[in-house]
């Protein structure tokens, strides 16, 4: 892993932050680790803006669901929570053009694209949830710019 820093800087995807409020999700003891992480200072954790935008709307649909009285007031305090947790990263020119480049490249959502363009910014690792199913053509690809998955790490060797 030459050239990554020694604190580890992670850029997170909406399937990596959704978890952290899905109480039954397998994966949420390895998101609450990862924020433990990062709270004591041993990870940086990175949140791009259309990531912010798309977990804003995830959450409020999941709250809206689970039959929450206000789902969109828990989705915004859901934000400000990871908000208080994680370096929210703004999107620039150049990494609009990267993006737009990767999804001709990877042909992967675009919010996808954006995770891992930022992660290449700011020399960090993108973790997604797991592989979704038009990642698995493309894993090699995926491999060579640093992508981690949830499902196959283990959070305290990070």
């Amino acid at each position: 892993m030459g050239g990554y820093s020694r604190v580890k800087r992670i850029t997170l995807d909406t399937s990596v932050l959704i978890e952290h409020i899905l109480s039954k999700s397998p994966y949420r003891p390895k998101v609450a680790l990862l924020f433990d992480k990062a709270i004591r200072g041993d990870i940086k954790l990175f949140v791009n803006t259309i990531t912010l935008s798309e977990t804003l709307y995830v959450a409020s649909r999941i709250y809206q669901a689970a039959g929450l009285e206000n789902p969109n007031i828990e989705a915004l305090h859901f934000i400000e929570w990871i908000k208080g947790r994680t370096k929210i990263m703004n999107i620039d020119e150049n990494m609009a053009i990267r993006a737009g480049e990767l999804k001709k490249q990877l042909r992967i959502t675009l919010p996808d694209c954006y995770v891992i363009t930022v992660a290449e910014a700011i020399n960090a690792r993108p973790l997604f949830k797991k592989q979704e199913s038009e990642m698995i053509p493309i894993m090699n690809s995926l491999e060579k710019l640093g992508v981690l998955f949830l499902d196959k790490i283990r959070i305290d060797e990070l």
